[in-house]
C-alpha cells in the first residue's frame, strides 16, 4: 500500500487540489493576456504571427530541404507549424519553470500550501495553448490545401509523452532555480537549442552524418516527426516508439517529483 501511494503521489495532488489547480490555471492563462485588447484571442493570433515570421525568415532557405515541399507541394509553413506545436509545450515548461517557486515566495511561507502542485497549472496552460495552436493549424490547412487528415485523432497520444517530460522537467527546474539562480539564464538558451537542433526546423535525413546524432537524441525531434505523421502525412504514429518515449518520460517525471519533494523543505531558508 505504501508503494502504491508513492507511485500515485504526483497525481493524487491533481485530484485532491483540483479546484486550486484549476483556479491557478485560469489565472495563468488570463494573466498572460491581462490588459490586452484581444484578450485570450492572442492565443490564436500569436502563433500565427510567429509562424509568418519563421516562414519569411527561413522558408526560402530551409524550404528546399523538405522533399515533401518539392514532391507533394505541401507548404513549408504547414510543415513547420506542425513541428512547432509539440515544441511550444516543452518550451513553455522549460522557460516558466524556474519562476514557479522563486516567483511565488508567499506560497513558500505558507506551510499549508502544496508547492508540488505548481507545475500542474503551468502544464495545463501549455496544453491549452497547444489546443489553440492545433485549431490554427487546422484552419490554415483547410484554407491553404483544402485538406484534413482523420489521423488527427491520434494527436493526444503523441503530445502526452512530451507533456509528461515537461512536467518532470518543471519539478527539476523549479527546485534547482531556488538554489542556483543562473538556471533562468540557461533554460532560455537551452530552449532555443532544442528548436534549432531538432527536426522541427530541418529534416534529420538532410543533416550531415557527423551531426545527425545530435538531432536524433533531441527529445523534441521524435515527437515532432510523429505530430507531422498524424497531422500532415495521414499515417499512424510509431506506437512502439511512443511507448518507449512514454516510459522514459514517466521515469524522468518521477525523478523530478522525488527531487522536488526532497529539496522543498529548504526553500523557505533560501527565499
Amino acid at each position: 500500500m505504501k508503494y502504491l501511494s508513492a507511485l500515485l503521489a504526483p497525481f493524487l495532488a491533481l485530484v485532491r487540489d483540483r479546484a486550486l489547480i484549476l483556479e491557478l490555471t485560469r489565472r495563468e492563462v488570463d494573466g498572460r493576456y491581462r490588459g490586452a485588447s484581444l484578450g485570450v484571442l492572442w492565443s490564436l493570433v500569436s502563433p500565427f504571427l510567429l509562424l509568418c515570421i519563421y516562414t519569411i525568415a527561413f522558408g526560402t532557405v530551409m524550404g528546399g530541404r523538405w522533399p515533401e515541399v518539392q514532391a507533394a507541394g505541401t507548404p513549408f509553413s504547414i510543415i513547420m507549424f506542425a513541428g512547432m506545436i509539440p515544441y511550444f509545450v516543452l518550451s513553455e515548461c522549460m522557460i516558466r519553470s524556474p519562476e514557479l517557486v522563486v516567483g511565488n515566495p508567499s506560497y513558500v511561507k505558507r506551510v499549508v500550501f502544496p508547492l508540488e502542485i505548481l507545475p500542474w497549472p503551468m502544464l495545463l496552460s501549455a496544453l491549452f495553448h497547444c489546443l489553440m495552436n492545433v485549431l490554427v493549424f487546422v484552419i490554415m490547412r483547410l484554407v491553404m490545401q483544402h485538406d484534413f487528415e482523420w489521423t488527427i485523432i491520434y494527436l493526444p497520444f503523441v503530445i502526452l509523452p512530451i507533456a509528461v517530460l515537461g512536467l518532470g522537467m518543471a519539478w527539476f527546474l523549479a527546485s534547482i532555480s531556488v538554489y542556483f539562480r543562473d538556471v533562468r539564464q540557461v533554460v532560455g538558451l537551452a530552449s532555443m537549442a532544442l528548436l534549432f537542433l531538432s527536426s522541427a526546423m530541418i529534416p534529420t535525413a538532410t543533416v550531415p552524418e557527423k551531426y545527425r546524432v545530435i538531432f536524433q537524441l533531441n527529445p523534441v525531434s521524435f515527437i515532432v516527426d510523429q505530430v507531422r505523421a498524424v497531422l500532415i502525412w495521414g499515417t499512424q504514429p510509431d506506437w512502439a516508439g511512443l511507448v518507449g518515449y512514454m516510459l522514459g518520460a514517466v521515469a524522468f517525471m518521477y525523478a523530478g517529483y522525488t527531487w522536488f519533494m526532497s529539496t522543498k523543505r529548504g526553500f523557505a531558508d533560501v527565499l
